[in-house]
């Protein structure tokens, strides 16, 4: 009946890790956008990182998110069912807790509040001490290919459009135009 505990403790830890890397990627990727080309080809994984999230005529970093917040969503569900917990009527409380407490845990908003402070926070707060560190790392290049490829199944390619439409109406340019690029700000 159900998953087995020792599964189930693999599942949550794993899908944290993988939550929390997609979470700290996305800040390391905007602060690495603001440096320049020579400090991100530092380290071999990382220039190759910065090589498929720029490349592409810009493409890379927007089809990162839509294909992040896929992953992240996918891992918060099972997450949410890993952490759940459901007690039969005539069972005790999971430590003893009142059934006000017992009925919070059954929910599963426990599992969310446990997601967001460790899974997300904390990770993105590690990844924008170190963002270079963090692109250093072969997993954060492994993530970065899984999330590309989800967005060129295009499964969210509804995202684009409203993107364009949103570009249109509102004037958006790149970033370039107003502060310039990395070296152009080192150099002055």
């Amino acid at each position: 009946e159900g998953v087995p505990s020792a599964v189930a403790v693999i599942f949550f830890f794993g899908l944290m890790s993988v939550v929390g890397m997609l979470e700290g990627m996305q800040i390391a990727f905007f602060a690495v956008a603001k440096i320049t080309e020579a400090e991100r080809n530092a380290n071999p994984w990382a220039r190759w990182t910065c090589d498929l999230l720029f490349g592409n005529g810009g493409r890379g970093l927007p089809g990162f998110m839509i294909g992040r917040q896929l992953c992240v969503v996918s891992c918060f569900f099972v997450i949410a069912r890993v952490t759940t917990v459901d007690i039969e009527d005539g069972e005790s409380n999971v430590l003893e807790v009142g059934d006000g407490a017992q009925k919070f845990f059954e929910t599963g908003l426990l599992g969310a509040l446990i997601t967001t402070i460790v899974a997300s926070i904390a990770w993105q707060l590690v990844a924008g001490a170190f963002p270079l560190t963090f692109l250093g790392n072969p997993i954060t290049y492994g993530l970065l290919r899984i999330c590309l490829f989800l967005e060129a199944t295009g499964i969210c390619s509804g995202a684009w459009v409203l993107a364009g439409i949103h570009k249109s109406f509102a004037g958006f340019q790149k970033d370039e135009v107003y502060i310039g690029t990395a070296e152009e700000r080192a150099a002055r």
